[in-house]
């Protein structure tokens, strides 16, 4: 009897020790937040992975952020030759399309206005801010479960970010659907904290010119046709109309799509200036996944794979329009 009072108080010493290894939710998150704190930049490199159409598509991402507001995000599509790039300097937010030599400037509060899955300070603040975050200790790493910020929050409403217990990095973040199926993840490779950056690290032009040296400028895109893809997150809307019309620089397609609410959606060839043009937007930068739009008023624009998409409607409620755009297919099948 007395060696197995003896063990049992052993398994109960090496319970409590082992309880008071764990740290609270609490304690994580300060920790997380003092990183921040004391942070004056980092650099990082991630995968990103979007599940949102027929085939996953993947991107190459470097995030570069300097505090307190200067970021540089280029975003590049292997398979398909895409690259942009999101820049914040004290000019304002831009966003970089190097194969079409064109940046589109904003006066926006991006990335403070949304979640950004691929940025340490915005899964700080998504932990920070979710009182309901539900959170889990494993051995290498600290896993929280937070709503997300989104715009088309309805879409894309949880996610679930681990961070690394070594240096408190992200390691990688899955943003889920309402069923929990996560539609986007986003896996680090290196996470370098408290990096130096050079002068002109967030200058619009120089980074239009070093990107224009890894994607040349697109000088064919003009003479190669394209086909035409279809939103597949339509709700009961039904394609009612597809017109082609001739225009000066080729073919432009407008499809009108009509039901309990109606809209349009306007594709043509992108058009590649020859010197380099910044355009000002009186909108939001808006992430569509596959690549970033610009929101102003009831339309969304956007550019992919070298051709101009521009989505119209006045009855779409933003998210709705946001969710329409997102689902427009990669296969030119109705």
């Amino acid at each position: 009897m007395k060696k197995m009072l003896m063990l049992f108080a052993g398994i109960m010493l090496l319970l409590a020790l082992s309880a008071c290894g764990q740290k609270s939710q609490g304690d994580v998150v300060s920790e997380l937040n003092e990183k921040l704190g004391e942070m004056k930049g980092y650099k990082a490199n991630a995968k990103m992975t979007l599940k949102m159409g027929t085939e996953p598509q993947v991107y190459n991402v470097e995030i570069w952020h300097k505090d307190p507001s200067f970021y540089r995000v280029n975003l590049k599509n292997e398979e398909k030759d895409q690259s942009q790039m999101i820049l914040k300097n004290d000019d304002g937010v831009y966003v970089l399309t190097p194969a079409l030599n064109k940046s589109f400037k904003f006066q926006s509060e991006w990335p403070e206005n949304s979640s950004q899955a691929y940025l340490f300070e915005s899964l700080v603040k998504d932990i920070t801010e979710d009182k309901s975050a539900t959170y889990k200790e494993t051995d290498k790493h600290y896993v929280f479960e937070t709503k997300t910020r989104y715009q088309n929050n309805k879409m894309l409403p949880y996610q679930e970010i681990t961070i690394n217990k070594k240096d408190l990095s992200p390691v990688s973040v899955k943003v889920m659907d309402p069923d929990k199926n996560a539609l986007v993840l986003v896996e680090f490779s290196k996470v370098k904290f408290d990096t130096t950056f050079d002068k002109d690290s967030f200058d619009m032009k120089k980074n239009m010119t070093s990107a224009q040296l890894e994607a040349p400028v697109m000088a064919e895109v003009q003479n190669e046709g394209f086909s035409v893809k279809y939103p597949e997150n339509i709700g009961d809307m039904n394609l009612t109309e597809e017109k082609e019309i001739a225009t000066e620089k080729g073919e432009r397609v407008v499809l009108t799509y009509e039901g309990k609410k109606s809209f349009t959606l306007v594709q043509e060839k992108a058009e590649v200036v020859q010197t380099s043009v910044s355009m000002n937007v009186n909108g939001e930068p808006v992430d569509l996944g596959y690549t970033v739009g610009a929101m102003t008023g009831n339309t969304i624009a956007w550019t992919f794979e070298g051709v101009d998409y521009m989505l119209a409607s006045k009855e779409l409620t933003q998210e709705e329009m946001i969710e329409v755009a997102r689902s427009v297919g990669e296969d030119p099948v109705k």
